[in-house]
């Protein structure tokens, strides 16, 4: 059992490692969408992950905290594909391999990713903004802005109901607020049908009032899908809610609700006492 199993209590079943399926099929039958176990990445002699362990069940919203230097970025590498740990294994559900595939695959097979700055196309509208990010079939060479079935601008109207763009739809995206155009980036990774979702600083030069309504959607994606959030706003993450995982040193440090964390000693003296 590994130290972070004796921390959580509990052995999550283990994928089988020896099987890769090239398949966008996530199996999270035992209640597990991410298995990150052992994971070491090092840049120069620096380990920026540690035989890092961590497991994410399905419809999990999780929040991932820790001082700068921590790993939290080098964690969304990882699981991304964009970087190679050097030795560990991550699997996304029961079948896929993260090491093995590509940051392409990766996203097709249904991990999303939102970074901190939002990148939205700020000429087009909108509307426009979902619509170039819907999954289309690949196997059909789909043209921009091609004709939208009754389906496809019916997900699009529930993804800007969701983040509460509706009133906007029409308006170039470069005329929206820094918080709107965060909301419009986390609509448009809806629009790719995500089966985990990875947030980095979602709330950052947000006002309050936006703060307050990216928490409640934020939560309101918690179920459906599986989140992970990077997150330094501790009013915000009490917000949210749910499992606090705390980095340092490339390993976890503790793992537990924002109370439980906040009363470790060893999380006062690396983190929160700075």
């Amino acid at each position: 059992m590994s130290a972070l199993q004796a921390v959580q209590g509990t052995k999550r079943p283990r994928p089988d490692l020896g099987h890769r399926v090239d398949s966008d099929v996530v199996d999270s039958s035992h209640g597990v969408i991410l298995y990150l176990e052992e994971i070491t990445v090092s840049f120069d002699g620096f380990r920026a992950l540690n035989a890092l362990t961590l497991y994410i069940d399905a419809g999990e919203l999780r929040c991932i905290i820790g001082p700068n230097g921590a790993g939290k970025t080098t964690l969304m590498d990882v699981i991304t594909g964009k970087t190679r740990p050097d030795s560990g294994t991550a699997f996304f559900g029961q079948t896929l391999d993260l090491t093995r595939m590509s940051e392409p695959e990766i996203a097709r097979a249904g991990i999303g990713r939102k970074f901190q700055k939002p990148t939205v196309f700020e000429q087009h509208t909108v509307f426009e903004n979902l619509e170039l990010a819907m999954k289309a079939d690949k196997r059909v060479r789909r043209t921009l802005f091609a004709s939208l079935s009754g389906e496809d601008r019916d997900r699009i109207a529930e993804t800007l109901a969701m983040v509460r763009l509706t009133s906007e739809a029409h308006r170039p995206a470069g005329l929206l607020s820094h918080g709107q155009k965060q909301w419009l980036e986390i609509g448009m990774l809806l629009m790719q049908e995500p089966k985990l979702l990875l947030l980095d600083e979602p709330v950052a030069g947000m006002t309050d009032e936006e703060t307050e309504r990216t928490a409640e959607l934020i939560s309101s994606l918690a179920g459906s899908r599986s989140l992970v959030v990077v997150e330094h706003d501790m009013a915000f993450i009490a917000k949210l809610g749910g499992k606090v995982t705390v980095l340092h040193e490339g390993s976890v440090l503790a793992e537990g609700t924002l109370d439980a964390v906040q009363a470790d000693p060893r999380v006062i003296e690396v983190y929160l006492g700075r």
